[in-house]
């Protein structure tokens, strides 16, 4: 393990994990060192953001009455300590609310200790983002826009009380809220656009004031005091979302030289994370779009710091929006693919979660000036980020066609009622999932093959859902395509050999090091498609898997589905099929049960070959 680490990973990478380590030991068995990793922070501003009020209240109420509904249930639910977590669920922090608190599990965290002594993975605690969910304060958003429904008060109210309990049950750096520069970060933004909501409409006292430089401060310091993880370690959007931290408390203490440095790291950070197909490094369209909407508070905020991203930066989170919108079914949803954790930081539409029209248009709107849909709910993301009127914003028409990713290892087959996406990487950077030549298809808005998402991190079900058994691909005698340490850390990376693709036809092969290869071939036909599976290497059997939220009756010769009562296509084989029990969760901490359709094939000689073919009726 530790020598593929090294020639993976690198051995700068594995320095630092070790550095760090020391750090954190050195930490627990003499706390006064943690002082040696802070700096002195002194807040002079706070309304780095200036938002389009006026015309976002328009908006919201010209929405319809179930729409303006929603948004004041959900902030009234959040007077009392219920939060909308993770998009989906109703978690219960109690009234006042209990920031230390994990409503799943009913247990609570020790707020008296420092927050290097709080493990990342506890089984009775639970899982910590559970804990961390409230103290987003994503629900502030909910209260801003419900104000200016209603221009009830409770909303400020709320906004200034909780702000306040917050900070006197959260001295720094005691607990799990300070465990995170990530959540640090996301913390003083919410708190930050919400602050200047409530502040155009006359409503912000002296002590909210006091309480918003406060929050600033400590959270900052937090960033500050660990960054180096998360630039030197994890290299992904927490190192985005920290960067953007950092902008944002350097012109809050008015420090020019730390605000240009910070612009600098996140150019570079940019284009070392995006691809230059549009690809983001984590391999996840959930955190793609968390690092996209990052984006769009960075974009806003240009404007008090006078200071923006370079124009490659710029350009490359263009093609990653339109990575995306290559990727959608016309509802605006994507393929569930990769590591998801429910996030959407910015709840600013009524546009539901798995929706992804908000960032892609706010994106391309901002960067290139044009929009890419006809007006819809989704308009209001571009309001909150963008500074002109809507009726100013032409729209671009883009047509989503079969495409190849490259870079980043997407490839598409459209036809008219739907598409395919199959998925091959050559790994520069690190994986999150064994999905290597995993599939999905949407059929009239359908998505009829799935993958199985996430669910948690630190469950055992979560834990799974990353295996190659969780994906639509194939496996040999149970190996896995990759090795794994944690919920993490993968190590023997896949190589891909052979990619074509051209007109409707896609091929390639995964070289695993566990001892096999794949190789698959996928062609549109007339009325469907066609897949070709050869699987070379040692063992005896082979599992293709296809996991799928429709009905599934099996036949001689294969299989079918329906769903809703109304059959949706035909799958025949020469394997040996069996209906079994899957998982698929769309929503992080929420998951459902689906079809898992397992087909067998017999290896001889050390090769097995399938045939499928995709007949839509």
């Amino acid at each position: 393990m530790i020598r593929s680490l090294i020639t993976e990973y690198g051995l700068y990478w594995v320095t630092n994990r070790l550095l760090y380590s020391a750090k954190l030991k050195m930490m627990k068995a003499i706390p006064i060192c943690e002082t040696f990793f802070e700096k002195k922070v002194c807040i002079k501003k706070v309304d780095i953001f200036d938002l389009n009020n006026d015309e976002i209240e328009k908006f919201l109420i010209n929405l319809s009455y179930e729409k303006k509904m929603d948004i004041i249930s959900i902030a009234d639910n959040a007077i009392e300590g219920k939060i909308l977590g993770f998009s989906s669920i109703e978690l219960d922090y109690g009234k006042p609310i209990n920031w230390h608190y994990n409503p799943i599990t009913k247990a609570e965290i020790e707020r008296s200790i420092k927050w290097y002594q709080i493990p990342d993975f506890d089984p009775r605690r639970g899982d910590i983002k559970t804990v961390w969910e409230a103290s987003r304060f994503t629900h502030f958003i909910y209260f801003s826009r419900a104000y200016m429904i209603k221009k009830d008060t409770r909303y400020y109210d709320a906004f200034s009380n909780q702000l306040d309990e917050w900070l006197k049950a959260n001295p720094y750096s005691y607990g799990a809220n300070f465990k995170c520069g990530q959540e640090a970060t996301l913390r003083i933004i919410n708190a930050l656009m919400a602050y200047s909501i409530f502040k155009s409409y006359g409503l912000i006292t002296q002590r909210d004031e006091d309480n918003l430089q406060k929050l600033v401060e400590v959270n900052y310091k937090k960033i500050l005091s660990n960054f180096f993880y998360a630039q030197k370690c994890i290299k992904n959007n927490h190192t985005l979302s920290e960067i953007t931290g950092l902008i944002i408390g350097a012109w809050c203490c008015a420090d020019w030289k730390n605000l240009q440095k910070a612009y600098k790291l996140l150019d570079s950070e940019i284009q070392n994370q995006f691809f230059s197909d549009g690809g983001y490094i984590q391999y996840s369209f959930n955190y793609q779009r968390f690092a996209l909407q990052l984006m769009e508070c960075v974009l806003k905020i240009s404007g008090k710091t006078n200071i923006s991203i370079s124009k490659e930066s710029k350009r490359l989170i263009r093609k990653s929006a339109e990575l995306l919108y290559q990727m959608q079914d016309e509802s605006g949803d994507v393929p569930n693919y990769g590591s998801n954790d429910g996030a959407l930081i910015f709840p600013v539409t009524t546009c539901g979660y798995r929706d992804f029209r908000p960032v892609i248009n706010t994106i391309h709107a901002l960067v290139d000036g044009k929009r890419l849909y006809k007006p819809g709910d989704y308009d209001e993301e571009l309001l909150w980020f963008g500074d002109e009127s809507l009726n100013e914003i032409s729209i671009l028409k883009i047509k989503r066609e079969t495409s190849s990713f490259n870079e980043v290892g997407f490839y598409t087959i459209r036809n008219i009622d739907g598409f395919l996406m199959t998925v091959l990487q050559d790994f520069k950077t690190r994986p999150a999932q064994m999905d290597q030549l995993h599939f999905d298809i949407w059929y009239k808005g359908i998505n009829i093959f799935c993958d199985s998402g996430t669910y948690s991190y630190a469950t055992d079900t979560g834990k799974m859902m990353a295996l190659t058994s969780a994906h639509n691909t194939v496996q040999i005698d149970e190996k896995e395509q990759m090795n794994k340490h944690d919920p993490f850390m993968i190590y023997n990376w896949t190589k891909s050999d052979k990619i074509k693709r051209e007109n409707d036809n896609f091929i390639g092969t995964m070289i695993s090091k566990n001892g096999y290869e794949h190789t698959r071939a996928i062609n549109k036909t007339k009325f469907g498609y066609e897949i070709l599976d050869e699987v070379k290497g040692e063992g005896k059997n082979c599992e293709f898997l296809f996991h799928t939220p429709c009905d599934v009756k099996a036949w001689p010769e294969g299989f079918e589905l329906s769903y809703e009562g109304k059959k949706i296509c035909n799958i025949t084989t020469k394997g040996s099929v069996e209906i079994k029990r899957g998982y698929r969760s769309l929503y992080y901490m929420k998951k459902d049960t689906i079809n898992c359709v397992s087909v067998r094939g017999n290896i001889t000689n050390k090769i097995c070959n399938m045939k499928f073919e995709l007949t839509f009726t």
